[in-house]
Order: structure tokens, then C-alpha cells, then sequence
């Protein structure tokens, strides 16, 4: 019948997209290889359905750390097929070329991107693209250099919550884009604490009356609890979540990293 016939089709695509789960969970970085570089972080990471758009990419490249928290065009599989495309660049020009200045990698990725998207500004084109902070910590002088594709970072200095801002223009085709991507270097000591995330936190609906949460709130929340214990955040981040959601569907891929230096 062809009820029959539905269920085996939403078996068969259920499977598939299982596999694919197996196969985009094998290509982010280990937990065990991330704890060792940075033994003080947390990643809360929720994707919306089985695949993501979101990914976090982590490698130590000489005496760099190199991080990035990605958010691909859409989620789901379109999303997760971008990342994947994501995760190889970054390891050919990060990994294979140690392009380690923040900008420059951001540069040399878009660059790729547009490339392979084919990419040239025409109508009718791909518009899709990569939002991604990408954050290169000098493990030896603690000097933090960030470059960003809409996503902002956050630290915690002195007791104060300041945002770096990224480059509002994306990683692929933008028509006002600039040549390149902004560099900026902050040095960090001991215990400070910086976070990177997408947007999917900030702009789930929920709470009382069905808003987003809010970058003030998201703010807030870190704020509150950066002095303690990573796992801490982490856990009272999920449970902040899961109230401010009750009733509504998870709007977006979730992905927020937190590392203390």
C-alpha cells in the first residue's frame, strides 16, 4: 500500500541521514584532543535536526591554537553539506599551509568558498556562505588574534564583558564586501575567559510571550557565570535553554564554546 510504501521511503531517508550524522560527528575534533589543548572550555552543541550547519574546527598549528565556531547557510542537510566544505578548507589552509593570522586564513577561505560555489556575483547564483569567528590563541605570549564573518566574540577582562565585533560581510559572495577581513589581537592573561557561538542561542523563541532570547540576555547569562567551572557554565546554559524553550521548537543549530585561558 502506500502507506507501506511512505514508511519504508521515511525509513530509508531516516537511515541515510543517521549515516550522515556518524560520518559529520567523525570529522569534529575529539573531545579528549580538545581537552588537552584547552583544559578549561565547554561546547554546548544542539543541532536543530540530525545534521548541522553549525561546526567547531580546533587544531594546534606550532605554538597556535586555532579555533572556529561556524554557522553554514541554512541547517539540516544543506547546512551540514556547506560544512563539510567548511572542515576541508580549513584543514588545507590552516593545517596543511599553517596560515595561522586570523584574516589571512578568513581571507583564504572565502577565497575557496567562492571558488568552489562558483561564485562571481551574477544573478541567480548561490548566495550561500560561512558566518564563522575563528580565533588563533598564542599559546606562549597569551595574545588572543581574532577575525571574524558576522560572528562577534566575547571576553571577559577585569570583570568586564566586552564584544569584539566581526566583519558584517559573510565567508562567500557578499556584494559589499571588503577586500579583506579585519584582524584584531588582544592580550589575555591567566584565567581570563572568551566565548565564541552562533546565533542559534540568541535567536531561539520562547519564554512567556514567544520572543527571542537576545544577545543581551545571552550576555547577561556569561556574564553571570564566567567564574565558574566550565562544565558549570555549560550545564546552567542547558538549563536556561531548555526553560526560556519550553513549548517551542528549537529555532536553529546551537553551537556556543566558552575557553579559559
Amino acid at each position: 500500500t502506500q502507506r507501506d510504501q511512505l514508511s519504508k521511503q521515511n525509513k530509508s531517508i531516516s537511515e541515510s541521514i543517521l549515516y550522515a550524522k556518524r560520518i559529520q560527528s567523525a570529522v569534529l575534533p575529539p573531545a579528549a584532543y580538545i581537552n588537552e589543548l584547552l583544559p578549561e572550555n565547554f561546547i554546548l552543541f544542539k543541532p536543530r535536526d540530525e545534521v548541522s550547519g553549525d561546526f567547531y574546527w580546533i587544531r594546534q598549528i606550532n605554538q597556535y591554537i586555532v579555533i572556529a565556531v561556524a554557522d553554514c547557510t541554512g541547517h539540516g542537510v544543506p547546512g551540514a553539506i556547506m560544512s563539510m566544505l567548511g572542515i576541508s578548507f580549513l584543514n588545507e589552509i590552516i593545517q596543511k599551509r599553517e596560515v595561522t593570522q586570523a584574516n589571512q586564513a578568513l581571507n583564504e577561505l572565502r577565497k575557496q568558498i567562492k571558488q568552489a560555489l562558483r561564485q562571481t556575483g551574477k544573478k541567480g547564483e548561490a548566495d550561500d556562505g560561512i558566518d564563522m569567528a575563528l580565533c588563533a590563541l598564542d599559546s606562549k605570549t597569551k595574545i588572543l588574534h581574532y577575525a571574524g564573518a558576522n560572528n562577534s566574540i566575547y571576553l571577559i577582562l577585569n570583570g568586564e564583558l566586552t564584544e569584539i565585533k566581526a566583519d558584517r560581510m559573510p565567508i562567500g559572495y557578499y556584494p559589499n564586501e571588503k577586500p579583506t577581513f579585519t584582524n584584531h589581537e588582544i592580550q589575555l592573561k591567566d584565567g581570563d575567559v572568551f566565548y565564541l557561538f552562533s546565533d542559534g542561542f540568541m535567536d531561539q523563541f520562547g519564554g512567556k510571550k514567544g520572543f527571542k532570547y537576545k544577545a543581551s540576555n545571552f550576555q547577561q547569562i556569561l556574564f553571570e557565570n564566567h567564574g565558574r567551572p566550565m562544565v558549570i557554565q555549560m550545564e546552567l546554559l542547558e538549563q536556561e535553554l531548555s526553560n526560556w524553550m519550553k513549548g517551542y521548537e528549537q529555532t536553529d543549530d546551537i553551537l556556543v564554546m566558552g575557553v579559559r585561558v
